[in-house]
């Protein structure tokens, strides 16, 4: 066993810092002056050859396949000062304190505040099973959030959790561990300084999270980290809020995709179409065509493996035909309607394809440990199989080849990577390529479905350079965000799954990957009950990804209009969210910029009020928009928390006002979707109904707007298919909203894109009284008194007693503007 315990050198390397312990070196570098690496190794190699990492300060050994994804960066120049008892690395914005014996590393905010402290004298070890252990304090109601894909409540104090991506079906979402994917990053919220600090181990080997499950009255309060291999790679992420810790950790880990539009929509699906015995693509037009005639809008369609089935086997890059007679036709139809589909592949290989010596000819496989001229073999479906080795370079360039033959080229640009998890590949010490080096599966499992969906998104690039990829992944490492819309997986039909996916997805959130969802109406188990699926179309209309989607063991499809009773609260569900298109896809946008969460945690925004630290089951749909579901089976209330800071207006009612920091208790109906708009919101909404994201567009923009102080708003739209946003063929309209006597709004635009709005309607809120005059660019709009004369007006304003909100509606002018509402004073009878 080797314990870090004290301090014996440090050199100056290449921008960094190498310091010499007792047992291990720990080098230091400041990537950003808010990131900085404290890595310790044992066996002191300290390779650079992350699949991972998209922003470095080091020549690293993959940068060549990174190529255009990858910035290197000066490591930052922090100031630094040495005594007999402590090494200070000050930036300005973070500053590491190295205490020499015992060793400790503490880092601490600009004011002094501690934002992360390991255990003095027992950091980092390497135990007798050689295990490595990251030890650090913690204070006893500290909030930790993240970890990637987690059961249970959205804090994660006194937990213990596992990193090892699985294949769960049918999970508990309260109670079990693990799930899909693996993601060692978490968020430490300190309840007394109110400042958070993201720790992200660069690690893939199996590892565990115990935060503050254990006690010992030795040490004082301690979380640790413990993983199976590697070394102790860890990244301090500054940045005092969880905003920025976020903001931070996907610039270093990549920033999240910017989806095609359609990958927004809803997303038709189910096992059932493809397992039919014939025909199986005359029942998903079908369906499509049902779709459409039942008033619902698509968007795409995910094409279960079914497709693949020969002899009942899924056999992967192959064709049943007798269900698929014309693939190229098929796809053509379905594009044609708006519903691109997302084929299902998977990267394990049934000894029993037909093409699986075409396969091996082309050394594809992990190997066997103990024979490694042969490909190892773990269970798969329906009997052995062997897997693809992405971390090959000639892995990868042959999938890229099948996949493009068999699924690109006959007519999509998205993917569905499935089952990969390498979950039963039991031999952990079977071997990878590792571009060259060689490792094993356990030092590498969880790369590979991230690696996966790169390839994929580069082979449908390759294949067509304006094509903007849709990878659709259910595993995924750290990183995995920068490619892929990920869900959680094969969830079961329940009240609990309903209830527990949402701090599923707004974990994920707080771990980088803003593109998550849900199987709505569940996915294992039996078919939903009529007020089950209901309240789960009202969830799911706000999750990133929105794909109603089941296996039921029952015999059933989970379809919309499954339950004619409810038909219509399901469809205007599904269309209110297809109006909220413009305010989702700059959602989108934001999130590719920042990694901020479309569906978001209360505490990634309110941070300062202790209330929401723990809140698990409320949760902002953008920035503006708080989203309180009825989750619980025959609800007749639901009790709401509203945030400390800003006032709530209730969507539903009229838009009644609330002050935050309060609960209150709203009656429900089985209409009813709880939503509350922030003061200082401007929302943007299709006032035509769009029934496709791809292939509609907003002419009719209606802004829902409670003006609070300065507020800046980016409305952000492009043709949301092809990549010609990448060279500036886009429209960025930023909106400054000033609040005041006189409300002001300025609008100014950058890009190329045609601009598609027509008409524009603002719905400001003024619960105070009705404006005094209304100017569009200085010049006056006249004022209604007429409801009636207003709505067959084009442009003009009139004042609702009903919302107490004044309502202006104008022609766009195609041009940067200004909208001022004034509220002045003003004498009516000049006494």
């Amino acid at each position: 066993m080797e314990i870090c315990s004290r301090f014996t050198g440090m050199e100056r390397k290449d921008g960094a810092f190498l310091l010499h312990t007792d047992n291990a070196d720990v080098k230091v570098c400041f990537v950003t002056d808010e990131i900085v690496r404290v890595r310790a190794s044992f066996d002191h190699e300290l390779a650079e050859e992350s699949y991972i990492l998209m922003t470095t300060a080091w020549e690293d050994r993959m940068d060549d396949l990174f190529k255009g994804e990858r910035t290197r960066v000066e490591p930052f120049a922090a100031e630094v000062t040495e005594d007999d008892k402590t090494i200070t690395f000050a930036t300005g914005k973070v500053t590491l304190v190295v205490e020499k014996d015992p060793i400790n590393f503490k880092l601490l905010s600009a004011d002094g505040s501690e934002l992360y402290s390991t255990l003095p004298g027992n950091p980092f070890v390497k135990d007798s099973n050689n295990r490595v252990v990251a030890y650090s304090r913690m204070k006893e109601d500290d909030c930790f959030y993240g970890f990637g894909e987690k059961t249970g409540e959205l804090d994660k104090n006194k937990t213990f959790q596992r990193e090892r991506a699985t294949d769960a079906m049918g999970y508990d979402a309260e109670k079990m561990d693990t799930l899909y994917k693996h993601i060692p990053f978490y968020i430490r919220l300190d309840r007394d300084t109110k400042k958070a600090v993201g720790v992200f181990y660069h690690n893939f080997y199996e590892s565990v999270f115990n935060m503050g499950r254990e006690k010992s009255n030795y040490w004082p309060r301690y979380t640790y980290f413990q993983a199976d291999g590697g070394d102790l790679d860890c990244f301090l992420i500054g940045g005092d809020t969880i905003a920025r810790v976020v903001d931070n950790y996907t610039l270093l880990t990549g920033r999240p995709a910017l989806l095609p539009k359609r990958a927004l929509g809803y997303q038709g699906s189910s096992m059932y179409y493809p397992e039919l015995e014939k025909d199986s693509d005359d029942a998903v037009l079908g369906f499509v065509d049902t779709i459409k005639e039942e008033g619902f809008p698509i968007d795409g369609f995910h094409l279960s493996s079914g497709y693949t089935s020969q002899n009942n086997k899924r056999c992967v890059f192959t064709w049943n035909t007798e269900r698929f007679k014309d693939p190229s036709a098929y796809f053509r139809a379905m594009n044609e309607k708006h519903a691109q589909n997302v084929p299902n592949v998977k990267p394990g290989v049934l000894l029993c394809n037909p093409r699986f010596d075409e396969f091996n000819a082309d050394d594809v496989f992990v190997k066997d440990s103990k024979h490694p001229e042969n490909y190892g073999v773990g269970k798969w479906w329906g009997g052995d199989g062997a897997f693809w080795d992405f971390t090959k370079p000639e892995g990868r360039t042959a999938w890229k080849k099948y996949l493009t033959e068999s699924i690109i080229a006959v007519g999509t640009d998205s993917v569905w990577n499935d089952n990969c998890e390498y979950d039963s590949l039991m031999d952990k010490d079977d071997i990878c390529d590792f571009d060259g080096k060689g490792g094993t599966i356990a030092q590498l499992k969880p790369i590979m479905s991230t690696l996966m969906c790169k390839v994929g998104a580069d082979a449908v690039v390759e294949h067509n350079a304006k094509a903007r990829p849709y990878m659709v992944c259910r595993s995924g490492s750290a990183g995995i965000q920068r490619y892929a819309q990920t869900w959680c997986g094969d969830n079961y039909t329940s009240w609990k799954s309903l209830k527990y996916n949402i701090p599923i997805i707004t974990g994920m959130g707080l771990s980088g990957q803003p593109n998550e969802g849900a199987d709505i109406g569940g996915f294992a188990g039996p078919a939903p009950t009529e007020e089950l699926f209901v309240r789960w179309v009202q969830q799911g209309i706000f999750q990133a990804r929105f794909s109603i989607h089941s296996a039921s063991n029952d015999n059933t499809v989970t379809e919309p209009w499954m339950f004619r009773g409810s038909a219509d609260l399901i469809r205007d569900a599904i269309l209110l969210r297809y109006r909220f298109t413009p305010y989702l896809y700059s959602a989108e946008y934001n999130a590719s910029k920042t990694g901020a969460p479309i569906m978001r945690a209360l505490v990634y925004d309110f941070q300062d009020d202790p209330n929401v630290y723990e809140e698990s089951f409320e949760f902002l749909f953008g920035r503006d928009i708080l989203v309180a579901n009825v989750i619980e089976e025959g609800a007749k209330t639901r009790k709401v928390y509203l945030p400390a800071g800003c006032k709530w207006y209730d969507w539903s009612d009229k838009m009644r006002c609330y002050e935050g920091g309060q609960t209150i208790e709203i009656p429900v109906t089985m209409a009813s979707i709880p939503m509350f708009i922030r003061e200082g919101a401007v929302i943007a909404m299709a006032d035509n109904q769009l029934m496709t994201m791809e292939g509609d567009h907003t002419t009719d923009l209606h802004l829902i707007v409670a003006p609070k102080g300065t507020v800046t708003t980016t409305l952000y739209d492009d043709d949301g298919v092809t990549n010609d946003f990448k060279s500036g063929v886009f429209r960025k309209t930023t909106i400054t909203t000033t609040a005041g006597e006189r409300v002001t709004m300025d609008f100014t635009s950058e890009g190329s894109y045609e601009d598609t709005v027509k008409t524009v309607k603002v719905e400001m809120i003024a619960k105070e009284k009705s404006p005094f005059w209304v100017t569009l660019d200085g010049r006056k709009i006249e004022h209604f008194l007429n409801r009636r004369k207003f709505d067959e007006a084009a442009e003009g304003w009139y004042y609702s007693q009903t919302k107490k909100a004044v309502e202006v509606k104008y022609a766009n002018p195609g041009k940067d503007y200004n909208l001022t509402v004034s509220f002045e004073q003003f004498d009516l009878i000049g006494m």
